[in-house]
């Protein structure tokens, strides 16, 4: 399996506090995988910096032989929190942005993908529901043909029903070769896509295993990961 990303020797410091400290991290081509780790870890730091959004670290990020943060970006995904709109924005309006930015936005697949989030063109940033903007997050981070998928916490504002059919789609909106690196706290429900699980621990890499080996020691996901932070409670 080809080599997708490659971190190595990886420090982050912001306000003179380290973040993250000598991470080093490899993942393949073609995988689902968890990024595991109690609040404040730092999960989402990391995928800011492999996303090219979080500067002035040490070390070195490869994605599909690239290190340059601007050619990163164009081979990857990330759950953006459509920060950059005001709340007057429409929808129509987000995705034509997407279509100028991003070479690789599908626009027909993110009308399938609307379609299936129920979602209308016509309706604006200040109309819609935590789980309906982050529906929209979803829609449109997977229009994209991008080799990484990078997704942070995608589902806390969504309903249980609604959270369950958009997991079981992921694996029909991806590329075979495309990885998806996921931090979520909905372990259990994501827990049957899984390929791999990295933990993220004492500001660094803990583990990086195979869900089969995980489940080989007849442990679930779940019970893993938290087995692994309640051994310093004890």
């Amino acid at each position: 399996m080809d080599k997708l990303l490659t971190i190595k020797n990886l420090t982050y410091k912001k306000n003179q506090r380290v973040i993250l400290h000598d991470v080093d991290l490899s993942l393949s081509s073609g995988k689902i995988i968890a990024l595991l780790g109690e609040n404040g870890a730092g999960k989402t730091t990391l995928m800011r910096i492999i996303a090219g959004v979080a500067k002035n670290y040490k070390g070195t990020v490869d994605l599909a032989g690239s290190t340059n943060e601007a050619e990163r970006k164009a081979k990857l995904s990330f759950t953006d929190g459509l920060t950059g709109f005001s709340d007057s924005t429409k929808i129509s309006e987000i995705v034509k942005f997407y279509q100028n930015i991003f070479n690789d936005f599908d626009t027909n697949e993110f009308e399938q993908l609307r379609e299936f989030m129920k979602l209308s063109l016509d309706m604006k940033l200040s109309q819609l529901s935590r789980g309906m903007r982050e529906k929209l997050i979803i829609a449109l981070t997977f229009a994209r043909k991008a080799d990484l998928y990078l997704l942070d916490e995608p589902f806390g504002g969504i309903d249980a029903m609604a959270r369950k059919k958009i997991i079981n789609s992921i694996i029909l909106w991806k590329d075979p070769k495309a990885t998806i690196l996921i931090s979520d706290h909905f372990v259990n429900e994501i827990a049957t896509l899984l390929d791999e699980v990295v933990i993220v621990k004492n500001k660094t890499i803990l583990e990086h295993k195979s869900a089969d080996e995980i489940r080989s020691h007849h442990k679930s996901i779940e019970e893993y990961y938290e087995g692994l932070y309640e051994e310093d409670d004890d």
